[in-house]
């Protein structure tokens, strides 16, 4: 019966990913295909990051209620932008070339993010430690970078919304080559450790007794999350609920939490959401919404549910 919904989730995948490439298609085919399959490719890796990266973290802390952002990974690149523009004005921040940013963006996001995180790793503290370093550190983040705001040019202000609020009508297409290279390289290196990471979904102590290096493991997946959530970040912008509503779902359609058949299922979700939304609101709607503010809301409310009722995995 999993799979046989899986099978489901991915031919709905198939079938978001076809409405995307052939809705309302005229003109020249060949140009406007080309643009589409860009477009494409940059949402189904934002999608997979972002269900990827939340799945792996909710293996390693057992809860069910805990998405990337609550690290303040996100918050980090959003201080990031706020001090490029602070710094160099609009103009400048927009003259940069985009792959020395988003380069940039990856180094400074995995090395802070080890460089805080790794502590505590090591010294095997409690994840609930880890969970809360990052909880207060993505509220100074998101403090300094209200501040710096506040600072800046109106005009500059402009282009920094632009740069920091989720639009997945707008993906940095100029980065969907190199991400999709990264992205890939990860998944494939989450597959294959697939069933580790049922071992892990146990706790710590049974993982442990079970042969598994847990420190190890930890670090390997908490540099998966950073680079997953990097990519993201840098093709659309901070998404916080995205990761939390499409797992949510996934879990709840294949009732396992088996991770040979999660993974795939929060993914192919994933890219319904992402691709099917996006379509139904640019060529049927006419972009009349902002698809952004419609998976946080809906995000938002399962996280409220999932607090409500306590869910843990």
């Amino acid at each position: 019966m999993a799979d046989k919904r899986l099978w489901a989730l991915i031919g709905l995948a198939l079938l978001a990913m076809a409405a995307f490439l052939g809705w309302g298609l005229r003109g020249n085919l060949a140009f406007v295909l080309e643009l589409r399959a860009w477009r494409l490719l940059a949402l189904v890796q934002v999608a997979v990051a972002v269900a990827v990266s939340t799945v792996l973290l909710q293996t390693v802390t057992g809860n069910r209620i805990l998405s990337p952002a609550i690290l303040g990974i996100d918050a980090l690149y959003t201080l990031g932008l706020t001090l490029l523009v602070f710094l160099l004005g609009g103009i400048g921040f927009a003259g940069l070339d985009a792959h020395v940013k988003f380069a940039a963006a990856l180094t400074v996001m995995t090395g802070a993010a080890l460089l805080i995180f790794l502590p505590l790793l090591r010294d095997r503290q409690s994840l609930y430690w880890l969970l809360l370093t990052g909880a207060m550190l993505g509220i100074l983040f998101r403090s300094l970078s209200a501040l710096l705001a506040r600072l800046i040019d109106p005009n500059d202000f402009m282009v920094l919304q632009g740069a920091t609020y989720a639009n997945f009508g707008q993906v940095r297409g100029d980065l969907t080559a190199i991400g999709a290279g990264i992205t890939g390289a990860i998944i494939l290196l989450v597959w294959r450790q697939r069933h580790v990471l049922d071992v892990m979904a146990l706790g710590r102590a049974t993982a442990v007794g079970l042969g598994v290096n847990w420190s190890r493991s930890l670090i390997l997946l908490l540099t998966a999350i950073v680079l997953l959530v990097a990519v993201s970040t840098a093709l659309v912008g901070p998404i916080t609920f995205l990761g939390l509503l499409v797992v949510a779902l996934a879990e709840r359609c294949i009732g396992t939490q088996r991770h040979a058949r999660l993974l795939p299922a929060a993914g192919a979700v994933a890219i319904a959401t992402l691709v099917g939304g996006q379509a139904v609101l640019q060529h049927g709607f006419g972009n009349a919404a902002t698809l952004g503010v419609i998976v946080e809301f809906l995000g938002g409310l399962v996280f409220l549910a999932l607090l409500l009722t306590g869910a843990k995995r």
